[in-house]
């Protein structure tokens, strides 16, 4: 029977090209990016602000926002401002991470940080832009064919998500946790369902809700998303202690630096890998209601346990 199972998902997996999907959505989001943020007076912000937003990266946040709207029968035109702003805010948190009072670190996505070519002040003034442009930009350039209190409830999911009931409040207890050898399963879940894990919910929720989704549709994108989120963050925590600084484009081992307690210094790497392939069987389940309209996020969801950086 697992050996049937495995056949019918390489079967499906052989009919959906996940590198090309990837690479024509990524190069729309870009487009949109760029767009989105001109260089206007004072040109200094607008160039950081652009510096960070437009560094590359997978944009595998923006990328599940515009799947899941066309999931739940729904178009890229009404998810991409959206997807955009979840980029914004994604951004932002990485500018803030990286300042020497967060995480201290001195390259992003193989570049330098923004703090280290505009210096602590305009690096936090840009992500504070990004901020509240995200919010902005859902709320003015929302096709007038979505319903505004769909728009309402974006807004609303993606406040929460970054707040101190998601990710700032995450990030607190991630700091509060360093050095500390006695962090218990229970608290490293909370920081990572918070620091990790609600923004990539907030990108898959909010792409369905922009669509139509149901409220059980709704609960299923939730569980989807919250199983991939702890994947994510197991997984990075592994290759922060498997992989080079230029396969990672910033500083490898600051986990350990900093003594911070991860999924592989509890369970091991092997274990770690384990759990995380566990929690994308189960997210994957979660969408079996969506034949085929699903393979998109199924295979994105298996691309975060097999990727390398």
């Amino acid at each position: 029977m697992v050996a049937a199972d495995n056949l019918q998902k390489m079967s499906e997996e052989a009919k959906f090209n996940l590198v090309a999907y990837l690479k024509e959505r990524q190069k729309l989001c870009e487009a949109a990016l760029d767009q989105a943020i001109p260089v206007i007076y004072p040109e200094k912000i607008y160039e950081s602000m652009r510096y960070s937003l437009l560094a590359g990266g997978k944009r595998l946040r923006p990328i599940l926002c515009l799947a899941t709207s066309e999931m739940m029968g729904g178009t890229i035109e009404i998810a991409m401002p959206t997807a955009c702003a979840v980029e914004m805010i994604h951004t932002m948190s990485l500018i803030h991470d990286d300042l020497p009072a967060m995480d201290n670190d001195d390259y992003r996505r193989g570049m330098l940080t923004n703090h280290k070519v505009y210096g602590d002040d305009i690096a936090i003034l840009a992500g504070d832009g990004l901020l509240a442009y995200a919010f902005e930009f859902v709320a003015i350039r929302t096709p007038e064919s979505v319903p505004r209190d769909r728009v309402l409830q974006v807004v609303a999911r993606l406040g929460r998500a970054l707040g101190a009931a998601g990710l700032v409040g995450g990030q607190v207890v991630d700091l509060d946790s360093e050095g500390k050898s006695d962090i218990s399963l229970e608290t490293l879940n909370f920081i990572h369902n918070h620091k990790t894990a609600a923004l990539l919910e907030a990108c898959v929720v909010c792409g369905g809700i922009l669509a139509g989704a149901s409220s059980e549709d709704v609960q299923r994108l939730s569980r989807y998303s919250q199983n991939i989120g702890l994947a994510f963050q197991i997984i990075d925590d592994i290759l922060d202690i498997t992989s080079t600084q230029e396969q990672l484009g910033k500083t490898a081992g600051k986990d350990l630096l900093a003594k911070k307690v991860t999924y592989p210094s509890l369970w091991g790497i092997e274990q770690s890998r384990v759990k995380a392939q566990q929690l994308i069987e189960a997210a994957c389940a979660e969408l079996e209601p969506f034949g085929e309209d699903a393979q998109p996020l199924k295979a994105i969801a298996h691309f975060i346990t097999s990727r390398n950086h």
